[in-house]
């Protein structure tokens, strides 16, 4: 039996991605600048610990990193973690697996609309965080229709824009510190304000892997990278630990410059949102303000682009294969994207981004929710690890196909457990209507392929 399983070419999806395309969606997706956005959010739970925070989670989404690189040598399927649970676990985890990770890929380019929307606010306060919400949607949607190459490019210049004001960013908090000293102690961002409560970390951890959630869609681009599984692989691991570095450096340097308390965030939730952008104020100057502000209004929008993207390729292999409606298995020939799929993911996306742009605590409650839906995909993915090559296979790399997946499951069981009551109910009730769906199509795709 081959222990590869190969895509339907027949579907119009074209090889048209190479190496450094596959880099960008995957950075773009992650966004180098993703801690500024929920900054504030981690500094309040984690009680000052941000750094430590994104330690722990790069060591955490490492895990999954290699599970991914692993499955997708396997499975070189657009369905991502859909394909693979299907292959290692069977029809039904397949879809539960495709269902969960929906939650997470449609409602992740929702909160990067909405890092876009507080940005945007931020620098022209006239205009609502909603109607700046919305724009970013439209415009990157369009983006997304018209081709995947084209997609690629503007997202190359972005991501080099956003780097470049990363490194601006760096060098003046650098100068400030040096000349001005910390505002809170120098190790502080890795041993908190006060004491240390490792279950205030793990709680921040499970927020702060939204911020590493691109890694993952670089593998739905897997039918359309020159150089397939092996290319798509690199990508992965490559795109966590560039991300990380960056993670753990700006997080850093921020929390140095914090002039308000962890315990005066955590009370004031509304200003959590901008708490990176008034750190840069105060601590630097309103030309940082304003830059990092742009830089994140743009970066953010071009990261749920990426996001979107993969959202559509996850809701088309799952249309593909029956298991959602078939008219949205479908790839429009001029441009060779799956567009009923990309629309059906951009209105999803846009409503609950609009929502959230219209409550105080809406960051929260969007980021905490999301992470539900990619948490239980990862643990289904790292079951697959082990049932396509431990189990099936008779594989004896056990550290690579048993052990290393295996403890993938209980890092996610910890952030899990330490998540918000809200985001574990919302999990919960996402998985049962994924379950009564599974049940009326009685374990099997609708009219379909295998």
């Amino acid at each position: 039996m081959s222990t590869v399983i190969e895509p339907d070419r027949s579907d119009g999806l074209r090889r048209s991605l190479g190496m450094r395309d596959l880099m960008v969606y995957g950075l773009l997706f992650i966004a180098p600048m993703a801690p500024v956005g929920v900054f504030g959010v981690l500094d309040a739970r984690s009680h000052g610990a941000v750094a430590t925070v994104y330690l722990a989670a790069t060591v955490a989404m490492g895990f999954t990193a290699f599970s991914y690189a692993q499955m997708v040598r396997a499975v070189p399927q657009a369905g991502s973690v859909f394909a693979y649970a299907r292959a290692g676990l069977g029809e039904g985890p397949g879809f539960i697996a495709g269902w969960m990770a929906m939650l997470d890929y449609l409602l992740i380019p929702a909160v990067a609309y909405l890092f876009s929307g507080i940005a945007l606010h931020s620098l022209v306060p006239g205009v609502s965080r909603w109607v700046w919400t919305a724009l970013a949607v439209v415009v990157t949607t369009a983006l997304n229709l018209v081709g995947v190459r084209t997609a690629a490019a503007v997202g190359f210049a972005v991501l080099a824009m956003e780097v470049a004001v990363l490194a601006v960013f760096v060098a003046a908090a650098v100068v400030v510190l040096v000349q001005d000293g910390a505002r809170r102690g120098w190790g502080t961002p890795f041993t908190a304000v006060g004491d240390f409560s490792l279950t205030a970390v793990v709680s921040a951890v499970s927020v702060a892997v939204l911020s590493y959630l691109g890694f993952d869609a670089v593998a739905t681009f897997v039918e359309e990278a020159v150089g397939a599984s092996a290319a798509v692989a690199r990508a992965v691991l490559w795109c966590l630990a560039l991300a990380g570095v960056l993670f753990v450096a700006q997080t850093y340097l921020a929390a140095l410059l914090e002039p308000a308390t962890p315990q005066q965030l955590a009370a004031d939730p509304a200003a959590q949102g901008s708490a990176f952008y008034d750190t840069v104020e105060s601590g630097v100057g309103h030309w940082l303000h304003v830059l990092v502000a742009a830089g994140k209004a743009i970066g953010a929008a071009f990261a749920a682009l990426a996001g979107q993207a993969a959202a559509g390729r996850l809701v088309f292999a799952m249309g593909r294969d029956g298991r959602l409606p078939r008219v949205l298995g479908s790839v429009d020939p001029s441009s060779a994207v799956p567009r009923r799929a990309l629309l059906a993911a951009a209105v999803i996306t846009m409503a609950a981004a609009v929502w959230a742009a219209n409550r105080d605590d809406g960051l929260d409650r969007l980021t905490s929710v999301v992470n539900m839906g990619a948490l239980t995909a990862f643990a289904l993915l790292h079951a697959s690890v082990v049932g396509w090559y431990a189990l099936r296979h008779g594989s004896r790399r056990w550290l690579a196909h048993l052990v290393v997946p295996l403890l993938g499951i209980a890092v996610i069981a910890a952030v899990v457990y330490e998540a918000s009551a809200t985001a574990q109910l919302v999990g919960l009730i996402w998985l049962a209507a994924g379950l009564v769906v599974l049940g009326v199509q009685g374990g099997s795709p609708v009219g379909g392929r295998r």
